[in-house]
């Protein structure tokens, strides 16, 4: 599907974006249910105005509805739809986001009612990737992201739009003829853009299986968007990757080597960032990149110690780790940006294994080496070993470097049973015992 058509279906279909030469005017406008806490209605409407600032816009007004159930056609109610008119009447805005998803007939009435284009929180969020991406595999990602959020909308809106149609003989076969095209030309793009996904995916999946020979810890860094993963990651492995203070800055993974006392060699990888309400598709699209977190051996839980929704950005992230099934995994809480928290938080916190830093001032660095290389070495295993008469002056060797929990002499040598972490694995590889008799 070329540029040009793509473009033709997201006006069609009501996923409008503004000129960026243009500083947005938005009015943000919060819907709930009254089973809905109230506080995270609230909350939610705040990351929303964040996220429409990172997305480029201006928010020049916001509105907040609880109802009993959703209004299928434009979603909130007739009363508060001609509210948000006036609101855009008054303020000058040029674009309306709703803090939920919308339907193709959903964000098609809104838009028709209101007069101006209409987005969802879900399209904001995948139009501030489009901004991020700077990769081809990131610029994939996002394509089949927008797609995959674009087709549903697309045949809602065009369905919707063809049941106002006359009901003469003939006259709805062009259209749905139509709808039928553009959706296999999106779903033949889908998959080309998948199948190219998937190779990276298995270069990527190369890379982890070398590690994992050698035995090297793999460490993964994930937590809320703009906790501070990327600068915690400079601080950690003395690199230089890109860090700025904005949602989404990070959308490819970035795996760098880190050295840990006792221990060795060990990588750590930065990784896209979560929200609340992240929406199914992009998690679908970014599959390669999280896979990068999940094959990790530990994860490292960056929290933003300043935000006010700490506890909640700790929970959705939680809730990403049961879901992706990472719950197995060692997890080590690092509460980062201490050099702006009031001291009195740290004594609040109940999560163990914890570490407080300041990855932008580097303090609790040590400390947290200090944790990385507990979890490592508790990654340890008992491995047999076979020393050959010539060989056995290593077992000195072997004995200050690790702890040797057994010794059994054998005709020709000696075998040990001894505890290593994987970097030691790695180095004695050569001596362990392969299913061998002596």
């Amino acid at each position: 599907m070329s540029c040009h058509e793509l473009r033709r279906l997201k006006k069609e279909t009501g996923n409008l974006t503004t000129n960026r030469s243009l500083k947005a005017r938005v009015i943000v406008l919060g819907i709930g249910l009254k089973s809905d806490s109230f506080p995270e209605i609230k909350e939610s409407l705040a990351e929303i105005e964040d996220l429409v600032v990172a997305w480029g816009g201006e928010v020049v007004g916001n509105v907040v509805q609880i109802l009993l159930q959703y209004n299928p056609a434009t979603l909130a109610g007739t009363g508060k739809v001609q509210e948000v008119k006036e609101m855009i009447e008054e303020s000058a805005a040029s674009v309306v986001v709703v803090d939920h998803h919308l339907t193709g007939v959903q964000g098609r009435n809104l838009q028709e009612l209101l007069g101006v284009p209409v987005l969802d929180r879900n399209q904001v969020i995948v139009d501030i990737f489009a901004q991020r991406a700077k990769t081809h595999e990131g610029k994939l990602q996002v394509e089949l992201a927008q797609i995959l959020d674009q087709l549903p909308r697309m045949v809602g809106a065009w369905m919707g739009s063809l049941s106002r149609q006359g009901g003469g003989i003939g006259t709805r076969g062009p259209g749905e003829t139509a709808l039928e095209t553009d959706r296999r030309r999106i779903r033949e793009r889908v998959k080309a853009i998948r199948k190219q996904l998937e190779s990276v995916r298995k270069h990527r999946q190369q890379h982890r299986a070398l590690r994992q020979r050698m035995k090297v810890p793999t460490f993964a860094l994930i937590g809320y968007t703009n906790s501070g993963k990327s600068t915690l990651i400079n601080q950690l492995t003395h690199s230089r990757v890109e860090v700025k203070d904005q949602v989404f800055a990070t959308l490819d993974p970035t795996t760098r080597k880190v050295y840990l006392a006792e221990v060795g060699d060990a990588v750590v990888t930065d990784t896209v960032g979560f929200i609340r309400k992240l929406p199914a598709h992009l998690i679908e699209a970014f599959k390669a990149t999280l896979e990068e977190s999940g094959e990790a051996d530990v994860l490292l839980h960056v929290i933003d110690m300043v935000s006010p929704q700490m506890e909640q950005q700790i929970r959705t992230v939680d809730e990403f780790i049961r879901e992706f099934g990472w719950d197995k995994k060692p997890v080590i809480y690092v509460y980062n940006k201490i050099d702006k928290a009031p001291l009195e938080r740290q004594f609040q916190i109940k999560a163990f294994p914890r570490v407080f830093v300041s990855a932008l001032k580097g303090e609790g660095i040590e400390k947290l080496r200090k944790q990385m290389t507990v979890a490592a070495q508790a990654l340890n295993q008992e491995v047999e070993l076979y020393f050959s008469k010539e060989d056995e002056h290593k077992i000195y060797e072997l004995g200050r470097e690790s702890n040797i929990v057994k010794r059994e002499c054998a005709s020709t040598g000696t075998i040990c049973f001894a505890s290593l972490t994987p970097a030691q694995v790695s180095r004695w590889s050569s001596f362990m015992v392969q299913n061998k008799k002596y």
